[in-house]
């Protein structure tokens, strides 16, 4: 994937350069995490079970898409527990004596932060099984018939992993996860919330209907929605009295092509060609890539989430086919796709 193309997109999911504040805008306690409701009352619970046992916390896997909360959730849990966090990443870890390093510097009950879980090395990850499970590690000295093994403890550390592609993760090592927690989109009204916050923190004056406007524009997505609030109160500043209006909202989003259904300029030309090139479809991806001159995976792991879950486009086995909110959305006159009725409301 190109992820400089990714990164040049103002609704990028994905931490860019203009996101080096975010962590000051991150919460530091549940009662301060809005959204994710359901998650963060079995969350308290959890953690309230394992202070009253004076135990670490379970193994936790946080999946989702990126920019929902799963670093910021993971360092909530630390701060709640009272314990440290270590972080680290799946492609840092490269060796065994890399995972033995961290390990062994822990105490009890801290936690050990591994983003992109799903990339763990494959003997990384098996060397990672009787940490999790036994709180030990066997370590392999010399080689052939010198070799000896040892055997480490560790303390009782929680282990917690987050990941955008849960599905590549491993039967074993997902089984060792005690609490799994799959982040969704957020609703307007939470997103508004969050704007409202952010704003606060960052000495912004949005008006109601001007966070409610931005909300709608995010994609469901908190990084996204932050990003954007930085940019209109450039616009607010230079282009209006200081406050970020309603008005503010809407001319600033347009000048940064975004769309009142969250699309850019990228995800439209997608749509297009989809219903003007292509009648609609079926078309292949690699097809879309080529007329589009972008990369395959861009188009699947960067474009495609967003606009399937919206239901501008559905994926077949014989391609991608625009729906009818796709040629609504770009004033088309449809053609229905396979299983649509002609009849539906536009």
């Amino acid at each position: 994937m190109d992820e400089f193309e990714d990164e040049s997109r103002i609704i990028s999911t994905r931490l860019t350069p203009d996101d080096r504040f975010e962590g000051a805008l991150r919460p530091e306690r549940l009662e301060d995490f809005v959204g994710q409701e359901r998650h963060k009352e079995n969350l308290r619970v959890f953690i309230e079970a394992a202070r009253r046992r004076g135990e670490g916390l379970d193994h936790c896997l946080f999946h989702g898409p990126p920019g929902l909360g799963k670093t910021t959730l993971a360092h909530i849990l630390a701060r709640e527990l009272g314990c440290e966090i270590r972080v680290t990443s799946g492609p840092v870890l490269e060796k065994p004596a890399d995972l033995a390093g961290l390990l062994t510097n822990l105490n009890d009950r801290d936690i050990l932060f591994v983003d992109e879980v799903h990339r763990l090395g494959k003997v990384v990850e098996e060397y990672l099984y009787p940490a999790m499970e036994d709180f030990r590690l066997d370590i392999l000295l010399d080689r052939g018939t010198a070799a000896r093994s040892v055997q480490l403890s560790l303390p009782r550390f929680t282990l917690v992993g987050a990941t955008t592609r849960a599905g590549l993760l491993s039967s074993p090592l997902m089984a060792r996860f005690g609490i799994v927690v799959h982040l969704e989109h957020y609703q307007t009204h939470e997103l508004a919330a969050i704007l409202a916050r952010s704003a606060t923190l960052l000495d912004i004056d949005l008006a109601p209907e001007a966070a409610a406007e931005l909300a709608g524009r995010c994609r469901g997505t908190p990084r996204i929605a932050n990003r954007l609030l930085r940019r209109l109160r450039d616009f607010a500043q230079v282009k209006g009295t200081g406050q970020v209006t309603l008005e503010i909202a809407r001319y600033g989003l347009e000048r940064l092509e975004v769309d009142e259904a969250g699309l850019d300029k990228l995800d439209r030309r997608f749509l297009r060609a989809l219903c003007e090139v292509y009648q609609g479809g079926p078309v292949g991806l690699g097809t879309l890539a080529v007329a589009l001159g972008e990369e395959e995976d861009t188009l699947e792991e960067v474009l495609e989430p967003f606009l399937v879950k919206e239901g501008f486009v559905q994926r077949t086995q014989r391609g991608r086919v625009a729906l009818s909110r796709a040629w609504s959305h770009l004033g088309l006159s449809p053609r229905p796709a396979p299983g649509e009725s002609a009849s539906l409301p536009f």
